[in-house]
């Protein structure tokens, strides 16, 4: 289920938010709450429904055993098998065809044996969002930093609460074990209004902008080998944008609706892009998710406490990890591996004080980086990476003002434009502070009345497919 269709906006929040908030004992709210979400998340497929329920219980079970257990090799070993369960169930859905494909052209080029059996596995939705939020649990609760959940359904309902099940953002269990033990007693004007807020700015992002520049940005990395050095940038950048707005909007759907069940998530995005260097973007870019690979790998690796050279491993190491989390391709993999080449670099250029003193050089630096970046993390396969790259270094050279109109267009160009002037120039939606006064709720109401009729076919969110 979509949050920008007609199902959800219509039927599934009104019906679900009107129950929720007519129970009065909070174990009743939470029972439903996570009764609501198995339907929400088994309207894609009710047969990965039970996945997760497993999923939950192992990290449930482990917590609490690892909580009652004071001998530390026990505990270690406690966690060890929940880390493995959850992982191997991740790797079994998400890389067993990507592991099984690169040993199989391995095997070909060395002319070994027959290739591995085909076996097609369908990737389970959000199965990486809700894996990492219980693996957290199980993490904090051995390092001593949360008490276990009070009873599972508790925890169930963290684990599969719609707002953030299907796409993030990867919320810990440590951000809203007090909002559990304590919740709102009733659905407030403070939180009905920010809840709507946040979903309407989010609702604007992705159906007006994000769905607005999909198609041309489809287009162009659908046929990179004619594309001429403007036409190949304004891919790159249509890209980025198309996605920041897509997920930061996403995102903000997710706040809105965790303010409309009386809870407070974590922000995701901080404006990108208008970070000063990479370990900035890095800290204002899916930042659940960079703290959490943070916290939970870069730190373990040994972060850095060492040597200049392991630190830079570690980077490396995590970003390569960052970037698998995020697909099973090579693609994926080499992204993953030049943000980590981004952060070495940064870091041995601002040890050397060879970091450049103008704050616009920097900013214009570090959106072109990304921007290169990005391309790799949307193309299909290496080889058409290779064709943009080849095209944004000019080597397919410039092109006519006619085969730009037709390429580029008036309509894509307008719309990249404004969306460099908002990721630049405006605040995000966390830098606003409400105000109770009709002139917002009539821009408010009009951003959502323009979304609901815009939506037409809903179109799943770019983050639904990690």
């Amino acid at each position: 289920m979509l949050f920008n269709s007609f199902i959800f906006l219509f039927a599934f929040l009104p019906v679900t938010l009107a129950v929720y908030w007519s129970l009065r004992r909070p174990r009743w709210r939470f029972a439903f709450l996570a009764l609501a979400s198995y339907v929400f998340y088994g309207y894609w497929d009710w047969r990965y429904v039970p996945l997760m329920i497993a999923s939950t219980s192992v990290d449930w079970l482990a917590g609490r055993a690892i909580a009652r257990s004071e001998s530390p090799r026990r505990r270690r070993l406690l966690l060890a098998g929940a880390l493995t369960i959850n992982l191997a169930v991740l790797g079994y859905f998400k890389y067993r065809g990507f592991f099984a494909g690169s040993l199989d052209g391995l095997g070909s080029l060395l002319g070994l044996g027959r290739p591995l059996p085909a076996l097609a596995v369908v990737l389970p939705i959000g199965i990486s969002f809700y894996t990492f939020n219980a693996m957290s649990y199980a993490v904090d609760i051995y390092r001593r930093k949360v008490a276990p959940a009070r009873d599972y359904i508790d925890f169930a309902a963290f684990v599969s609460m719609f707002p953030h099940v299907v796409a993030g953002p990867i919320v810990r269990y440590s951000d809203i074990d007090a909002q559990l033990r304590d919740p709102e007693p009733c659905l407030s004007a403070s939180l009905a209004a920010s809840g709507l807020y946040f979903f309407t700015c989010g609702l604007v992002k992705k159906v007006l902008i994000a769905d607005a520049l999909a198609p041309h940005v489809n287009a162009l990395f659908g046929d990179p080998a004619h594309l001429g050095f403007v036409a190949a940038w304004g891919a790159a950048v249509g890209y980025a944008l198309q996605l920041y707005f897509d997920f930061s909007g996403y995102s903000d759907m997710a706040v809105g609706l965790a303010f409309l069940l009386g809870f407070r998530f974590p922000q995701n995005f901080d404006s990108p892009y208008k970070a000063v260097n990479i370990s900035d973007f890095w800290r204002r870019w899916n930042m659940t998710l960079s703290f959490w690979f943070r916290d939970y790998v870069f730190i373990s690796l040994g972060g850095s406490r060492g040597s200049r050279l392991a630190t830079l491993r570690n980077l490396l190491i995590t970003m390569a990890l960052v970037g698998l989390w995020h697909g099973a391709a090579w693609t994926f993999l080499l992204w993953g591996v030049l943000q980590g080449v981004y952060l070495a670099v940064h870091a041995v250029a601002r040890g050397a004080g060879l970091v450049p003193p103008w704050r616009w050089l920097d900013r214009t630096l570090t959106f072109l980086a990304v921007v290169a970046a990005w391309v790799v993390f949307r193309a299909p396969t290496l080889a058409v990476a290779g064709q943009l790259y080849k095209a944004m270094a000019g080597l397919n050279g410039f092109e006519s003002s006619t085969r730009l109109r037709v390429a580029v267009g008036p309509v894509f160009a307008a719309l990249v434009l404004a969306g460099l002037a908002w990721v630049n120039l405006a605040p995000n939606t966390w830098e606003v502070t409400l105000q109770p006064k009709v002139r917002y709720a009539l821009l408010l109401g009009l951003g959502l009345g323009a979304a609901i009729l815009a939506i037409g076919r809903p179109s799943p969110f770019l983050y639904f497919q990690f």
